[in-house]
């Protein structure tokens, strides 16, 4: 049995190797791609998603979705994306969206899916947010949310705030309050999928392909973190999950987001520990067999064209 998924993403450098392994995994149904600005604008994260889609042969469609959270406007990240949001790396054009928009798709398809669709968020979760405010009902046709979000400690857009989180914090509390599981692959889990130069080696080794050959020069672009000894990459763990959950532990816990104006504004609070006897909302993943996941990504990235 497959899994059926939408995956919701602002595709910079780490959601363009998740995008490729979604549509390499056999173990997923991608029923869509939703786009939203964050890592970069709108503009360039969805022609982004049309380049790799055709790149990788792909028939999913791709939907246009949110140029700004709920509230305000995003912000990008161009020292880690850069300004096109795939490092300078050229892929050939990838044609036009699907005529919907992100939301209006959402809704669609969890109204006619036959079995619950897992929603898979590796952006700020605005486009699933607005699906799911329009018409809650839907909830029952989730399975369960994912998403590369949040940290039960330190952020990497600011001291308190994770970059998703913090880009719409609005968005992040409507699904957390939806009723849905909800499982985080949070900033302490993806620093632990570190890319290396003898990684990314490895990877290119494996092959030939187009898409594995763009995988590596996307990620060879980032810069490496100046925390860590390498470059996390965030956004794949979340299918590596679905795919192959035995390379991951985790802990059922409580979860919110802070709201407020100030420094502690789209701080997830994470409470691992039930502190708190909130009702426990999240699964947060919490350790990766690393080497695993990056023969995972390698095995599957290399199968694509």
């Amino acid at each position: 049995m497959t899994i059926p998924i939408i995956l919701d993403c602002d595709t910079g450098t780490d959601d363009a190797l998740a995008i490729l392994l979604a549509l390499a995994s056999p173990e997923l149904d991608v029923l869509a791609i939703t786009v939203a600005g964050g890592n970069v604008g709108l503009d360039r994260t969805l022609a982004n998603t049309l380049a790799l889609t055709k790149l990788a042969r792909s028939t999913v469609p791709v939907y246009q979705g949110a140029d700004r959270p709920l509230l305000g406007s995003f912000f990008n990240e161009p020292r880690i994306h850069g300004i096109d949001g795939l490092g300078g790396i050229v892929l050939p054009d990838g044609g036009q969206p699907a005529p919907e928009i992100a939301s209006d798709a959402i809704r669609r398809i969890l109204r006619t899916a036959p079995e619950p669709v897992t929603l898979v968020g590796i952006a700020p979760v605005t486009n699933l947010a607005l699906a799911l405010m329009t018409e809650p009902a839907l909830t029952a046709n989730i399975a369960q949310i994912v998403l590369m979000s949040g940290a039960w400690a330190e952020g990497n857009a600011t001291p308190a705030a994770e970059f998703n989180a913090l880009n719409d914090p609005e968005a992040l509390a409507v699904l957390l309050a939806c009723g849905r599981p909800v499982v985080f692959a949070t900033l302490e889990l993806t620093a632990q999928a570190l890319v290396t130069p003898e990684r990314l080696g490895v990877l290119r080794a494996l092959g030939t392909g187009l898409c594995l050959a763009a995988a590596c020069d996307i990620q060879a672009s980032v810069p490496p973190s100046r925390r860590l000894p390498g470059a996390p990459l965030h956004d794949p763990c979340t299918i590596a999950w679905l795919t192959r959950p035995e390379l991951f532990t985790s802990r059922a816990c409580s979860a919110r987001v802070d709201l407020g104006p100030g420094i502690g504004r789209g701080r997830t609070v994470i409470d691992r520990w039930n502190r708190t006897g909130d009702a426990l909302n999240a699964v947060v993943l919490e350790t990766l067999d690393a080497d695993g996941f990056f023969t995972l990504l390698g095995e599957r990235v290399a199968m694509l064209p």
